[in-house]
């Protein structure tokens, strides 16, 4: 069972817990954006959060969270790259031992920032091992820090949306990236309790379709992930952000990974912000949102983290014949 939905005064708690340890990150109003796109664009920079993502937020959450006795055990935590780097970073400071399981597909960058932090980095041939190993450690002793399988991260990755209802003017459509649905789950939960009118769309790339795959399927799903956008490639989403997600989501939408990496060019270009694809697949969703809905929308977009290096992004702009 997934259990209740995360509440505002969930989200509230985590926001007034994180706070000492982590940004109020930007929500501005981007003129690139807006002139790009022909519609008013307010964007939220996550990706000047500490750890250069969102997931500093529920890492932050979880870790305060934690007994004496499972602080004392040490935590372990599987990633793509992001929530990796923000519980190693984070555990570090708050003094928490911290094992970090990647799949050998996760930027080089990505495994030397959390071995730099002090992690333990355990490397698996992909994400699937990865979330076994990650079990195993767990039943071996480890306190678990879960992407997007735990009410407290989720409530930790929803103040953004309480930030972004706080900051932005009048907004109609919300667009927040998907890998296991934690960041969408809090943002929908926070975005609508402030703002019960606002619609919020999800954004998968083709080959990271574990959201897409579980609302057909009427719950999670195993998926095999081939998207070169690491940072969204859970192989299945949790009972918990699935339920937000088909109860607050107007829609998911998957992109290809070539128009995620020219969205991530794109905002480099318009927005003047180096974000990664996992962010950069919000520029193509947007379009296919403006296409439904009109051009009467005032957009804000969840640029979630900017941890991609510059080799990465022109290695994937070449792989896929782009400027």
């Amino acid at each position: 069972m997934a259990g209740p939905l995360v509440s505002l005064a969930d989200i509230t708690l985590a926001a007034e817990r994180i706070a000492p340890h982590v940004v109020r990150t930007p929500t501005v109003p981007s003129p690139g954006l807006s002139a790009l796109l022909g519609v008013p664009v307010t964007a939220k920079l996550e990706l000047l959060q500490r750890t250069g993502s969102f997931k500093a937020r529920g890492a932050t959450a979880k870790l305060l969270s934690l007994t004496d006795a499972e602080r004392a055990a040490g935590v372990v935590a599987v990633s793509g790259g992001n929530h990796g780097i923000a519980v190693a970073v984070m555990a570090g400071e708050l003094g928490v031992a911290a094992t970090v399981v990647m799949p050998e597909s996760a930027p080089a960058s990505s495994v030397r920032t959390a071995r730099d932090a002090g992690a333990d980095v355990r490397l698996t041939p992909d994400v699937a091992r990865a979330f076994t190993m990650m079990a195993e450690l767990e039943a071996g002793g480890l306190t678990l820090v879960h992407p997007f399988a735990d009410a407290t991260v989720v409530a930790g990755q929803g103040t953004v949306g309480a930030e972004l209802a706080e900051d932005a003017g009048e907004l109609t459509d919300v667009l927040v990236s998907i890998g296991g649905g934690g960041l969408i789950s809090g943002v929908a939960a926070a975005l609508l309790a402030h703002r019960p009118d606002v619609r919020i769309w999800g954004v998968e790339t083709a080959g990271a379709e574990s959201m897409t795959s579980a609302l057909a399927a009427g719950g999670p799903t195993p998926v095999q992930v081939s998207s070169i956008v690491t940072t969204l490639g859970a192989p299945t989403v949790s009972p918990l952000t699935y339920e937000h997600v088909s109860a607050l989501v107007t829609e998911v939408l998957v992109v290809p990974d070539a128009d995620a990496v020219q969205g991530t060019l794109d905002l480099a270009d318009h927005a003047k912000v180096w974000a990664e694809p996992a962010a950069g697949c919000l520029l193509p969703a947007a379009r296919l949102v403006l296409d439904k809905i009109g051009d009467d929308a005032r957009l804000g977009l969840v640029i979630c983290g900017g941890n991609a290096s510059t080799a990465d992004v022109t290695a994937w702009a070449a792989r896929f014949g782009l400027r």
